[in-house]
């Protein structure tokens, strides 16, 4: 090989071989300090898409997760409400035993009937009672429309967030069963995954129906010869005809001023029976529901830890695997720099001939 002066291809080569030596180790200090396999779309631009996908599927699963907590806390204070009418309904069902005593007299079942008002006062409270200003009874409800603040029922929306079930047809009637749709699929669609949380209608479990009027004549004077029907213990309300002006202009009796049933002795020990037996339904259906949440959240958890996996897998650097690349690279670059340095001494050869 001749001995030349303006080209030295030795020296370019090994410049050459320093820069990629360079740019290899840059690459790998740079895997080593993230933590991270593909630190650019250069270094792996199909693995990179599918990570990043699994990644916005992980996020929108850990806020799914988070919204089937937030409806297990729904469920669970609307359980110690209803747990508080369950109570509510015993004594009453209690003082209407006692009531019926041959033993006791009217002022005796006066006494009963005050705590009997109060307690009517206090399931009408537990019917307005909201978790996050969320209603948890659907009291007051119609199968046509909803007075609920945020949420807007539309029979005719195959997506609607509600669904209803109603106790007859007819206007005025409420509704027994109602609910708002919980998605339990990141999807965030009905079709992938969803459960219909119960919203009880209060109205409906504790409606008791025609009240009794042998004890209390003053139920009803009417023309009509009819007493007070549709009646409920939460929320007394009685038929268009028996709760209004009559002909007479008398109103059904039996009712306080506040709207309650003054008598205990005006609910039979039937009627409360049947609340109590509607209210056990509503409570079962509560539980059902608060173990199918809990039994999503268990699988959306093993779901994002799959996929938490499988984005690893593709995204995180093998520190074993990449430490050892970083010593073989750093080893090139001080090589390759010793060598370029060498190379650029290859022309001297050429200035002795001519000294």
């Amino acid at each position: 090989m001749p001995i030349v002066v303006n080209t030295n291809s030795a020296a370019t080569q090994a410049s050459f071989n320093l820069g990629r030596a360079n740019d290899a180790l840059r690459k790998s200090l740079g895997r080593l300090s993230s933590g991270q396999r593909i630190t650019s779309p250069a270094d792996d631009a199909g693995g990179l898409a599918v990570a990043y996908k699994l990644a916005s599927k992980t996020n929108r699963t850990e806020a799914v997760i988070q919204n089937a907590q937030n409806a297990l806390s729904y469920l669970q204070v609307q359980d110690s409400s209803l747990q508080m009418v369950g109570k509510i309904l015993d004594r009453v069902a209690e003082l209407r035993a006692m009531a019926q005593d041959v033993t006791k007299n009217t002022g005796d079942i006066e006494n009963y009937s005050k705590e009997f008002i109060e307690l009517q006062s206090q399931l009408q409270q537990i019917k307005n009672e909201t978790f996050n200003g969320i209603s948890l009874f659907g009291a007051g409800q119609t199968a046509a429309t909803t007075t609920d603040p945020t949420l807007t029922l539309d029979v005719g929306n195959t997506d609607v967030l509600e669904n209803h079930q109603a106790v007859a047809a007819g206007a005025g009637r409420q509704f027994a069963k109602w609910g708002r749709t919980l998605y339990t699929h990141p999807g965030g669609q009905m079709n992938d995954g969803s459960i219909s949380l119960n919203v009880a209608n209060l109205e409906y479990v504790l409606e008791v129906g025609q009240l009794d009027n042998r004890y209390d004549s003053t139920w009803d004077t009417g023309a009509d010869g009819n007493v007070a029907s549709g009646i409920n213990l939460g929320n007394v309300t009685g038929s268009a005809t028996d709760n209004t002006a009559e002909t007479n202009g008398n109103t059904a009796g039996g009712l306080t001023a506040a709207g309650f049933v003054s008598s205990i002795l005006g609910v039979s020990m039937g009627q409360l029976t049947n609340a109590i037996e509607k209210l056990a339904d509503v409570r079962a259906e509560n539980g059902a529901e608060q173990n199918r949440i809990m039994q999503v959240t268990d699988l959306l958890r093993t779901n994002m830890t799959n996929l938490e996996a499988a984005h690893g897998r593709i995204m995180d650097a093998d520190i074993a695997l990449e430490s050892t690349r970083f010593a073989r690279y750093n080893v090139l670059v001080q090589a390759g720099a010793a060598m370029t340095a060498q190379a650029n001494q290859l022309t001297n050869v050429a200035l002795a001939l001519l000294a």
